[in-house]
């Protein structure tokens, strides 16, 4: 069962807020990592790839929250399979967050990653998100404006659609204290975990195309 849906798109902050929500015991969060760190859970997106009804229960079983793609793209269906859930949209510059995006699909590190086996089992899920996010020009180039527009497009989608009670906009740069009010738990001690910066993201990658888990035990 759900207890946090994220909202926001890859390069938002999600790796950094993954690690805020399972220090609060909201995990395991479902992150784009968890599918390098397990290819097999890819299974549970099939569904959508060819049409057939999807059972959210299933495809999160085990995980109490969400973030980043593949789930963010589904976050509508989310919401009304758990209704009780809360809505964290995490946001930046979109420019800044286009230039970051773009440098993090050209690296060797992601190229690395996704050779073989698992890019070619993700391609048809990825194509899906790609069009439901850019629009149908997204399979060629993804040029700066194209994207801000789709990024600003996003933004605005959900916070006309969710409540503002069950939503919380969110730039990891706040910190903890507007996540712990919307969450309604105290401020830790510690600081905030900034952890979804470029290098992180490319040791992960190349973490992953050794054979090794994405994040370190």
């Amino acid at each position: 069962m759900l207890n946090v849906i994220g909202a926001g798109l890859p390069r938002t902050g999600t790796l950094s807020l993954k690690a805020a929500l399972e220090r609060f015991g909201l995990g395991p969060c479902f992150h784009m990592f968890e599918i390098l760190r397990d290819p097999a859970l890819l299974e549970r997106w099939s569904p959508l790839v060819s049409g057939d009804p999807v059972s959210w229960e299933q495809v999160f079983e085990g995980y109490r929250s969400t973030l980043d793609w593949p789930a963010s793209c589904f976050w509508q269906e989310q919401a009304e399979a758990f209704p009780d859930a809360k809505v964290i949209l995490t946001v930046r510059d979109p420019r800044r967050w286009y230039a970051s995006y773009i440098a993090m699909l050209s690296s060797d590190a992601h190229a690395a990653a996704f050779q073989g086996g698992l890019g070619e089992r993700l391609h048809p899920l990825f194509s899906l998100i790609y069009r439901r996010t850019f629009g149908p020009l997204a399979e060629g180039a993804l040029e700066e404006a194209q994207a801000v527009a789709a990024f600003e497009r996003h933004v605005e989608k959900v916070r006309q659609s969710v409540p503002a009670e069950r939503l919380l906009v969110f730039d990891v740069s706040q910190g903890w204290k507007p996540l712990c009010d919307f969450l309604g738990l105290p401020v830790p001690a510690e600081p905030f975990p900034h952890l979804n910066d470029g290098q992180a993201v490319q040791v992960a990658f190349q973490r992953f195309a050794a054979g090794r888990s994405p994040e370190p035990a």
